[in-house]
């Protein structure tokens, strides 16, 4: 598998957001922000890199999504509350004691977050120096790079569970309940301006006596937070304090800061950072014994120079060898016959470096010359390091005796001095390898805060969610035993109306004449069994059709005029004959009676029919026929 810091898609994906955004998260460990992007492709269902950069080109509203869940705000009133109970007992203390009454106090909390940490601040500071004086002489700056939790910072409202951290006497005092909320003082939140801040883009804000930035650089690789500390250095005053989160040690930036309590990682600014170490050479002048005392120390100064540790020889003015001690013999290999003889003739004078040019070019500046860690290969492949020191020799400032050329093998002491690198560079790789460990689990631990808080609140919707859904149930089971109630209601009624219409079927069956009821509308609303057999057409063939509609032996159109006259109320009963053909095709004479619907809500009527010779003992046919003639 491809390590994050070498993912070509992951890499282009970073490219994009820093070019399309504006946010530059190169400088964040791989390892986390890999994490944190994966997390949020799961939730897309996104597989990998490349498909989740065409995603964020199609929805740019996933921004939003994606930096909330890169940018961690896992923060709370009083976090580390020993660190704070340090910070105001021993540094905020001696912060105001370096001020002035009338100077200002600048604080600058870094990360803010949702801004529990500045308003912390701003509470201990107000507890220090009274209400009114916090507010003339504080300025507390929070930044974040997550515009969403500045703006929640601004409204300094928190709920009853971020707020419990909170010591009741301060609560009472700086927070007022509104609703179910509890939100910071409006006179001292003017004290606390909140600001978008990029620690790698921003300049720094400057003249700082305290800066606070906690757990927030564990986010970043090792150069990254050489950078910001570097920032952090520029910003504070030089007797500023840095306050930090607890995975934070800065054992690598000893240069910049130096602990004042490394247990709640409070540290102070290193006010002048001295790097070189100056290595002063002091040379001892050479003893000028007087003539009468030179011939009892003669013996003695030689002796003496020959058997001085360090190898060295003299030549004089004409470049001659005139003097070798012996640790040079048995270094280069010279003997006595060497003596004497020209300095360039000796395979010392170019190997292993040429001197001949500066002994020169000592001899004309009148002054010594220093080289180090000159390398000499011996015949057994190692490698050989001698400081070279070419001094010129003269008794007055215009009388030139020659030069003193010495080699100090200085072999040990380079390879010492690797070792110690070597040992330092591990030593570091140590450290920085177990800060990014320390760092690398608080982040994890602060995930699996976050996590936590995330399921908190997951199962408290749920929990809502639950308790709704058990209203609802009690609202369905009170519905279902109303509708039970309607259903039965509805099925005694169904009941009696069936009875009703059976009663209707068995008078409408027990007429011995035809009986059709029709609407408003002149449609079939009843044809009976006696009309079925008059006329040939079965019931439902005609429910629902217009009566005029109608192709059978009697003449419908006949009807229009009388039916309109009984649905309009002008006659309430009209007879009639008329010349009709039955069903079986015979020429009979029809009697029909018009009634009107009467009693009910919906208008109609009722006509009455049957075959004259069927009802001629019932009804005078010369008294209808003359009626009937009359209108």
């Amino acid at each position: 598998m491809t390590s994050p810091e070498k993912d070509p898609e992951f890499e282009n994906l970073l490219l994009y957001l820093r070019q399309s955004r504006g946010f530059d998260f190169t400088g964040y460990k791989r390892s986390t922000l890999m994490r944190r992007v994966c997390k949020r492709m799961q939730s897309l269902s996104v597989d990998n890199f490349g498909d989740y950069l065409d995603y964020l080109e199609v929805d740019p509203e996933e921004f939003n999504y994606l930096f909330n869940t890169i940018l961690i705000n896992v923060t709370a009133f009083f976090r580390d509350s020993s660190a704070w109970e340090y910070l105001r007992e021993e540094v905020l203390p001696n912060l105001i004691k370096n001020k002035k009454s009338s100077d200002q106090i600048r604080i600058w909390s870094a990360g803010c977050a949702s801004g529990e940490e500045a308003y912390t601040l701003a509470m201990l500071m107000a507890e220090m120096l009274g209400a009114e004086e916090f507010r003339q002489r504080v300025k507390i700056y929070a930044t974040d790079v997550d515009e969403e939790a500045l703006n929640q910072a601004r409204i300094a409202a928190y709920s009853a569970k971020e707020i419990q951290t909170v010591p009741d006497q301060l609560r009472q005092k700086y927070f007022e309940v509104i609703g179910n909320r509890y939100v910071f003082r409006q006179d001292l939140c003017r004290s606390v301006i909140f600001g978008r801040h990029d620690l790698l883009q921003d300049a720094p804000i400057s003249r700082l006596d305290l800066l606070v930035s906690r757990n927030t650089m564990m986010y970043f690789n090792s150069e990254t937070q050489g950078r910001i500390l570097a920032r952090f250095h520029f910003a504070l005053n030089d007797a500023g304090y840095l306050f930090l989160g607890k995975a934070e040690m800065l054992l690598m930036h000893s240069s910049l800061f130096t602990p004042l309590d490394l247990k709640n990682r409070i540290f102070t600014k290193v006010s002048s950072v001295n790097i070189r170490n100056r290595l002063l050479i002091m040379a001892n002048s050479v003893d000028d014994e007087s003539s009468n005392r030179l011939s009892r120390h003669l013996r003695l100064r030689d002796m003496g120079f020959d058997t001085t540790p360090i190898a060295q020889i003299v030549i004089d003015n004409n470049g001659t060898l005139v003097l070798v001690n012996e640790q040079a013999r048995n270094l280069f290999g010279l003997s006595s016959r060497d003596l004497a003889r020209p300095f360039q003739d000796l395979e010392l004078s170019y190997r292993p470096i040429e001197l001949r040019s500066l002994i020169e070019r000592a001899c004309n500046e009148r002054r010594p010359i220093t080289l180090t860690n000159v390398e000499r290969y011996l015949s057994n492949a190692e490698t050989q390091y001698l400081d070279v020191r070419i001094t010129p020799l003269q008794d007055t400032d215009t009388n030139f005796l020659g030069v003193s050329i010495s080699f100090h093998d200085v072999t040990r002491y380079i390879k010492l001095q690797e070792a110690l690198q070597r040992s330092r560079q591990e030593l570091e790789t140590t450290n920085e390898e177990l800060q990014s460990t320390n760092e690398e689990l608080e982040t994890t631990n602060e995930e699996l805060q976050s996590t936590n808080e995330e399921l908190e609140t997951t199962n408290e919707e749920l929990q809502s969610t639950n308790e709704e859904l058990e209203t609802m149930n009690e609202e369905l089971q009170s519905t279902n035993e109303e509708l039970q109630t309607m259903n039965n209601e509805l099925s005694e009624r169904t009941t009696e109306l069936n009875r009703t219409n059976i009663f209707l079927i068995s008078i409408l069956r027990s007429l011995q004449t035809g009986i059709v009821v029709i609407d408003s509308s002149f449609n079939i609303s009843i044809w009976n069994y006696m009309v079925e057999d008059l006329w040939g057409l079965r019931t439902d063939e005609v429910l629902g059709q217009s009566i005029f509609s109608l192709d059978i032996g009697l003449p419908v159109e006949q009807l229009r005029s009388p039916i309109r006259d009984s649905l309009s109320g002008k006659k309430q009963f009209q007879e009639m004959i008329l010349d009709a053909t039955n069903r079986r095709g015979r020429q009979i004479k029809c009697y029909l009676a018009i009634t009107p619907l009467l009693g009910i809500e919906m208008q109609g009527a009722v006509l009455m029919m049957a075959d004259v010779e069927s009802v001629s003992s019932m009804i005078s046919i010369e008294g209808i026929q003359e009626r009937q003639q009359q209108s």
